[in-house]
């Protein structure tokens, strides 16, 4: 009996042990599994790693490549509070600190500090130099600089609307780097990573990471520069409220320049607030194009031989269709005119007149040829067909109206493409952006060569004696025509008949006249000016002016 008690301590003891024994050989044994994954979650990160994005870039007449978007190396910052001790007084210095340097509320890096178990919250990305050398002075445990691999835009705003960006999540937005993103961005894998003495030590990469593929667009880097020169210098001389100039080859489709006011920065994408920005008017904003609209109706009836340059039509002022009027601009009747004539003074009723001698189903029937009932099918993403529901209501006054440019919807690509079949001898083409996507073939015949000939010298008679003398250039013949129209309210976001006080002013032109090499479309919404003879057709002289010195176009005619 006197050895019961320490007997009694011994057997407990060893009950104990196989307890201990039990659950040590269950817990490493028998789920061994479970804890060996648990560690490894807590000492091991994976992350995706995607391949270097391929960039984008932009030629001169010479050939010279620069770049619009590419990768590059950019510190951030970042904290890690579960590090930081002492919160209470070290989170108040920290955050005024970082707060003065990074010019960022000290309250919302007191928000992020305060955040139990964190051990990344990034404050600021993309920092300047002089921002990470105060960092790096600073002394605080938890403040921590890295660097990755972000997209940038060297360019800043140049073509931002044709390039698009990279959203947050590594995919491309809008422009180029969205519709060409399969192509821009490399393969991706993952990597593992397994934490030792809070250092991350990179143990494998799993699969092969390959690069995207680099992309050149078809624009011309001074010619893109000087159009958007030229739509800065309008909102100053003419307040405009937006606008578009369009460059391009009328024989090839290729694109030398599209410009667009308002644009924005791609590499501060996030500063915007209004979406519609990112959009590109020249293919996302249908509107009614006014009288430049005219030598389209005009090019017709030539093909169809119902009307010849000669052909006279009496002006009185006014032209009635089903009990509506239509009058010229300003009110004015013209007289006995020909068909030249009609053009350079851009007579409403005459082209009127020149639709009912085409024939209505006729008349819709070119307007399909010429695409303007399909989409375009540039390479850039969004295209906006326009729907044309009143102009397909097929009522006399739609038809009558749509004559001259008005209650009919059209893009400004589109315009290009219509355009580029009367200049180039009768053809369509396929308008691209990307240099490896060049066009091979021209499109369906639209219009005779001698139709294409015929309405190019008519168009030579409005530069020349007409209402667009101010788009003339000094030793070459230009083929262009004006286009006053007025804003319908629905386009305005109004919900109200009738058209506002507001009108698209627009100017659309091909040189060398007679062996042309470039087209040329301004849009201008709403500038203050009478017409776009005072608008768009000096802005076209003067870029078209431009374009033939630089490209070395030799004068076809004296000085």
């Amino acid at each position: 009996m006197k050895h019961f008690r320490l007997n009694l301590v011994l057997f407990c003891f060893c009950i104990y042990s196989l307890v201990v024994v039990y659950y040590l050989a269950s817990f490493q044994i028998a789920k061994n599994d479970y804890w060996r994954a648990l560690a490894q979650g807590q000492q091991k990160n994976y992350s995706e790693v995607l391949g270097d994005r391929g960039g984008i870039y932009i030629k001169d007449r010479l050939g010279q490549s620069y770049p619009l978007a590419i990768n590059r190396d950019w510190e951030y910052v970042y904290l890690s509070p579960s590090e930081i001790k002492e919160k209470e007084e070290d989170a108040e210095a920290i955050s005024e600190a970082i707060s003065e340097i990074l010019d960022i509320d000290p309250n919302i890096i007191s928000a992020k500090i305060s955040k139990d178990g964190s051990a990344y919250e990034v404050i600021k990305r993309k920092l300047s130099q002089e921002e990470v050398t105060k960092i790096k002075e600073l002394d605080f445990d938890g403040v921590y600089l890295r660097k990755e691999v972000v997209r940038y835009y060297p360019q800043d705003k140049l073509a931002s609307q044709s390039i698009g960006f990279v959203g947050g999540n590594n995919v491309g937005q809008y422009g180029i780097e969205e519709y060409y993103n399969s192509t821009l961005e490399g393969s991706k894998s993952f990597r593992e990573s397994e934490k030792l003495f809070h250092q991350y030590l990179i143990s494998k990469t799993f699969g092969t990471v390959n690069g995207g593929s680099d992309i050149t667009l078809t624009l011309d880097y001074n010619v893109q520069f000087m159009a958007e020169n030229l739509l800065e210098k309008a909102v100053d001389s003419l307040s405009i409220e937006g606008g578009t100039i369009l460059v391009g080859d009328p024989n090839t489709g290729r694109i030398i320049a599209l410009a667009n006011y308002p644009s924005f920065n791609p590499n501060e994408y996030y500063k915007e607030s209004d979406f519609n920005v990112f959009k590109n008017p020249a293919i996302h904003n249908p509107y009614e194009p006014g009288s430049i609209f005219k030598p389209i109706t005009m090019a017709i009836a030539l093909n169809e031989n119902k009307v010849d340059s000669n052909y006279k039509y009496n002006d009185t002022g006014s032209i009635q269709v089903k009990g509506k009027t239509i009058r010229n601009y300003a009110q004015k009747s013209w007289g006995e005119v020909t068909m030249t004539e009609v053009l350079e003074k851009s007579i409403n009723t005459a082209t009127v007149h020149i639709e009912n001698l085409i024939g209505h189903e006729s008349f819709k029937q070119y307007l399909e040829k010429f695409g303007f009932f399909e989409k375009v099918g540039i390479d850039l993403p969004g295209e906006i067909l326009p729907q044309n529901i009143s102009f397909k209501e097929g009522y006399d006054i739609n038809y009558a109206n749509a004559a001259f440019g008005q209650g009919i919807e059209i893009t400004s690509m589109q315009m290009f493409r219509a355009f580029s079949a009367l200049a180039n001898g009768g053809r369509l083409v396929n308008p691209y952006i990307v240099e490896e996507n060049k066009s091979i073939l021209q499109g369906e015949r639209v219009i005779s060569p001698k139709t294409s000939l015929d309405i190019t010298s008519m168009m030579v008679s409005v530069t020349e004696n007409g209402f667009a003398k101010t788009a003339q250039i000094p030793g070459y013949y230009v083929a262009g025509k004006t286009g006053t129209a007025q804003i319908p309210w629905s386009a305005l976001g109004i919900s109200k008949a009738g058209y506002s006080d507001k009108t698209i002013q627009g100017f659309i032109g091909y040189v060398p006249a007679f062996n042309p090499q470039f087209l040329i479309l301004i849009k201008l919404d709403n500038p203050q000016a009478e017409t776009s003879e005072y608008s768009a057709a000096p802005i076209f002289g003067e870029l078209a002016k431009y374009i033939l010195d630089y490209y070395q176009v030799p004068p076809e005619r004296e000085l």
